[in-house]
């Protein structure tokens, strides 16, 4: 059992403090944030994410799990510090260390001789070696240990990994992060911190050159009339290509994706590689989006305006509530610009939030955005859409139209009771 602190009770800080107390480490979780650190301690947390309410409070019961808002308290008995604050994009494609820089000078003072310093927070290449300096602590090792959580499997991927990337220029100190890891069975590979922050961009920037390329072949087949469904399946038997990741939908986002991908952009042309070809995956997504509101515009007549559009889904993926980035939200301003108005639901969402635009009416049943829409489009995946049924959609909407971007549906289940159905690369 090791002593850990966490630094930053976000997405990856909270799922990594109370994975590591499941792992039967003791682990004190730090913020700012003194209010949401009061309701963290009863075991209250801000995110939906499978499985991690149940760790949380398994960690407080049996007292392997705290928070705290007091940075000294937080990191002055611990080995190990993980740094996990938000680096946002800003918008020359940077990406804002600035809340790591603060929280590097807050606890520089407060951490024990020799400790560890682990940064996983998701960073410009060479930040290991920024944190050192800024430290100003030569006893103090400066690790990369990025992190590969999905939103919606958080838990699983902490604790059942495909791999864990450990960067550090001392051996030593490598050491003591993976012994963090010794009940996880996943393949390790112990680098140099450059190489280690490297990784996790160019795994990010690889996912969305995927999922770019197999919207572009579903736009093929769409005008040749291939079926993308049997194209993915066929292509996927090469072990060289495989059926992972190979999802058609209405574009790609989420609070990782478009920052990282924009950031290893930045950082390639900074250092005097134009990345032509990830700015190219990023362009095609940007048509995806034009794509969905193109075909939404078709079924309804070709004229937007005055039309109302059902939404299903607001969130980048089901499985969460984030917002960030959704392509959901970007279809939904291409779809205003072009007069349309729109009834939206979500399971995890019952008011308007931050990002969602103020005009969108916001239901609480999936029937209810339905009611008089001349369409209705699925754009985030939730498995309770799955399971409506044709009819009693229909009796809601003044136009049976459905726009599937996510091939969620049975095409002649819908076409049977009266849909005009559309789907992607069908």
């Amino acid at each position: 059992m090791s002593e850990i602190a966490i630094v930053g009770t976000g997405y990856v800080g909270l799922t990594a403090g109370a994975c590591f107390a499941h792992l039967g480490h003791r682990v004190v979780c730090y913020d700012i944030d003194k209010e949401k650190i009061d309701k963290l301690s009863t075991g209250e947390i801000p995110i939906v994410e499978k499985g991690l309410e149940t760790l949380v409070k398994e960690g407080l019961k049996e007292n392997k799990l705290s928070f705290t808002s007091n940075p000294q308290e937080a990191v002055s008995e611990c080995k190990v510090v993980f740094l996990c604050v938000p680096t946002p994009q800003q918008t020359d494609g940077t990406t804002d260390t600035s809340m790591l820089d603060s929280a590097v000078s807050l606890i520089a003072q407060f951490l024990p001789k020799n400790s560890v310093l682990v940064n996983k927070s998701t960073v410009p290449v060479g930040s290991a070696q920024e944190v050192f300096e800024k430290l100003d602590r030569p006893d103090i090792a400066v690790v990369s240990n990025p992190e590969f959580l999905r939103e919606g499997t958080a838990v699983e991927d902490f604790l059942k990994p495909e791999r864990i990337i450990i960067g550090s220029e001392k051996p030593d100190a490598a050491q003591i992060v993976a012994e963090l890891y010794e009940k996880v069975e996943a393949p390790l590979l112990i680098t140099d911190p450059i190489s280690a922050e490297t990784i996790k961009y160019s795994a990010n920037a690889f996912l969305v050159t995927k999922l770019s390329f197999i919207n572009s072949i579903a736009a093929v087949c769409e005008v040749v009339g291939a079926d993308i469904t049997d194209v993915i399946k066929g292509i996927g038997y090469d072990s060289r290509i495989g059926e992972k990741y190979m999802n058609p939908g209405p574009g790609w986002g989420g609070s990782c994706f478009p920052k990282d991908t924009k950031s290893l952009i930045h950082m390639a042309g900074q250092a005097g590689y134009d990345f032509r070809f990830l700015d190219t995956a990023v362009a095609v997504n940007e048509e995806q989006f034009d794509r969905v509101v193109k075909k939404i515009s078709n079924v309804v007549g070709g004229d937007l305006k005055g039309k109302t559009v059902a939404v299903w889904g607001l969130t980048f993926k089901a499985g969460t509530d984030d917002l960030r980035d959704s392509p959901s939200l970007a279809v939904i301003k291409r779809l205003q610009a072009e007069g349309a108005i729109i009834q939206a639901h979500d399971p995890t969402v019952q008011e308007h939030k931050e990002g969602i635009p103020v005009q969108v009416m916001i239901s609480k049943e999936p029937l209810e955005a339905c009611e008089n829409a001349d369409a209705v489009v699925l754009l985030t995946d939730w498995a309770e859409y799955e399971t409506l049924d044709p009819n009693k959609v229909i009796e809601r909407l003044a136009e049976p139209n459905l726009i599937d971007t996510r091939n969620v549906f049975n095409p002649k289940e819908w076409e049977d009771r009266g849909f005009t159905y559309q789907g992607t690369g069908r």
